[in-house]
């Protein structure tokens, strides 16, 4: 039962008393904490903000967390407050407790955004544009011009739903109108999803977003801003563009798996492969064709999201920049030191790989100098081309389908790299080469997922799926290039566009090995398939 009692300032030294030594175990039990696997040595309070309304009594706890190794991160727990007479009672897995010892009471901590009074509070805040005041920051929540469009007085109140799926984020859908994404890690600096997503809104007008209507802030009192919330429209879908691309391809193995062994187009390197639509056999074009005018449809919309960052020619965080020596340099001794240690993986791991595999790991292990001459080739002299914002992380699952159309999600960049990396201007071609690495996944997926097919079967539909692969990629590319026209983010001829295309697809099947290394051995031949392919170009 909820207490009408004032979490006053009186209750500051009681939190940051009990609190420190009961959170790192809380966070290592939490879904969306993500740093169960660096060790916390230490967590304590950097701020607690108030956020009340009615009888509610909510918190915002600010944790900054230490680690055995690395930097310490800030974490978000947003906590209602109710009291417990009893300091007997259990307090389960996603709650802390705090003894109040003078006021003889436990005050219990639940997760508030499970509760649907606090979740309706957030939208509010952002309706009248509040700020609440902690002890050393506050809350600040913000609009863009688009917001009364989005959710304009007529819609009335709209019910909050957490969804259930939670990640490194937590996402609440307001009435089937609006998604608030809650971040849960806070980092100072500007958050490359809230500013590009709001660049796309406001400035270059790209409708293939969700529209963003406003936003939460934490504002430290040093000066640091951390984004805690970005509110955009919520588009209705059926789901992402990995699990259409999945179903289209089930039916494809399906009449696949029935033909004849010498019907397969064996020999043959993927995406870079003469092999062309015209080419298709029949039994494909039912399940094929609709998907090779989706892939197009993709190609036309991921042009269209980069002309639109590639539009505004004067604020420095979006106009294009053109190539320099110095940040070539830079991205080779990047993509040289993720290849020295992805491949002295490969050799320390080497026995523990699926046995089909490890001819092709010990082939690739004896060509990492050739790997490693590609990526020096493609970068010693200058490119002819504009830098310019890009998504950064760039693959079927960060596209939504709406049955007839695609829309474009989470600008983040990868979650790995820190805010200002995120920021830096680089080659659209590298969110081509993304999505061109996704469908070599997509096409495999259904071969070495939750039920793989037998070895004797592999090598066969895995000259399907490469086949699948090459004229989903022709089509995408196709509508691509025709769509992007004479952009300045493209090299000025074809084959040094093929160069800064090649790099940037061995620079993502590079991290891909590394990734399947660490994490899916058993998926470790889609990469290493990959990097096969691109070394026979």
């Amino acid at each position: 039962v909820m207490a009408n009692f004032a979490v006053g300032k009186e209750m500051y030294p009681e939190l940051q008393r009990s609190l420190p030594p009961q959170l790192p175990a809380f966070l290592s039990r939490q879904r969306w904490f993500g740093g169960k696997a660096r060790g916390v040595r230490a967590a304590d309070l950097a701020d607690v903000v108030p956020i009340r309304t009615g009888a509610l009594e909510a918190l915002l706890l600010v944790v900054r967390v230490e680690y055995a190794h690395g930097p310490e991160e800030n974490y978000s727990i947003p906590v209602v407050c109710s009291e417990e007479r009893s300091s007997s009672k259990e307090v389960d897995s996603a709650s802390l407790k705090v003894e109040a010892r003078q006021a003889g009471h436990v005050l219990v901590l639940t997760d508030a955004l499970k509760n649907e009074e606090f979740l309706s509070t957030l939208l509010e805040m952002i309706r009248r544009k509040a700020t609440t005041e902690g002890e050393k920051g506050s809350l600040c929540a913000l609009q863009t011009t688009a917001y009364s469009r989005l959710y304009p007085a007529s819609a009335g109140v709209l019910r909050p739903k957490p969804v259930r799926a939670e990640q490194s984020n937590s996402s609440i859908i307001y009435g089937d109108r609006l998604i608030l994404k809650f971040f849960r890690r806070l980092e100072g600096g500007i958050n490359p999803d809230l500013e590009i997503g709001t660049f796309l809104t406001e400035k270059a007008h790209f409708p293939n977003i969700p529209q963003i209507a406003g936003s939460l802030e934490y504002r430290a009192r040093d000066g640091r801003r951390m984004a805690q919330g970005i509110l955009q429209a919520f588009v209705p879908n059926q789901g992402d563009a990995w699990r259409y691309t999945l179903g289209s391809l089930g039916e494809f193995y399906e009449d696949a798996a029935q033909q004849p062994d010498d019907a397969a187009p064996l020999g043959f390197g993927g995406a870079h492969s003469p092999l062309r639509e015209r080419e298709l056999p029949e039994f494909a074009r039912k399940s094929v064709d609709p998907y090779l005018a989706a892939a197009g449809l993709l190609g036309q919309r991921t042009a269209e999201m980069h002309l639109a960052l590639a539009s505004e020619p004067h604020d420095p965080a979006f106009h294009p920049e053109p190539f320099t020596m110095e940040f070539q340099r830079a991205l080779e001794r990047s993509v040289l030191e993720l290849t020295a240690g992805v491949f002295g993986l490969l050799r320390e791991k080497r026995s523990s790989l699926p046995a089909e595999w490890r001819s092709r790991a010990d082939e690739l292990s004896g060509r990492e100098h050739e790997i490693v001459r590609r990526f020096q080739a493609a970068l010693s002299a200058p490119i002819h081309a504009t830098r310019t914002r890009i998504h950064g992380d760039y693959h079927l699952g960060q596209v939504l389908y709406t049955g007839s159309d695609f829309v474009i999600i989470d600008f983040e960049g990868e979650p790995a790299r820190p805010l200002a990396e995120r920021r830096i201007k680089r080659s659209p071609l590298q969110d081509v080469a993304g999505m061109l690495r996704s469908f070599h996944y997509a096409a495999f997926a259904p071969l070495l997922g939750e039920k793989p097919v037998p070895a004797k079967d592999l090598r066969r539909l895995s000259s399907w799926a490469e086949a699948w692969n090459a004229w989903v990629a022709n089509r995408f590319l196709a509508d691509y290039f025709a769509t992007s026209g004479e952009a300045s983010y493209l090299p000025q001829s074809r084959e040094e566009t093929q160069s800064v295309l090649e790099l940037h697809l061995l620079e993502k099947a590079v991290y891909e090995l590394g990734y399947e290394l660490n994490n899916r051995p058993a998926w470790v031949g889609i990469p290493l398939q990959g990097i096969s392919g691109l070394l026979s170009v």
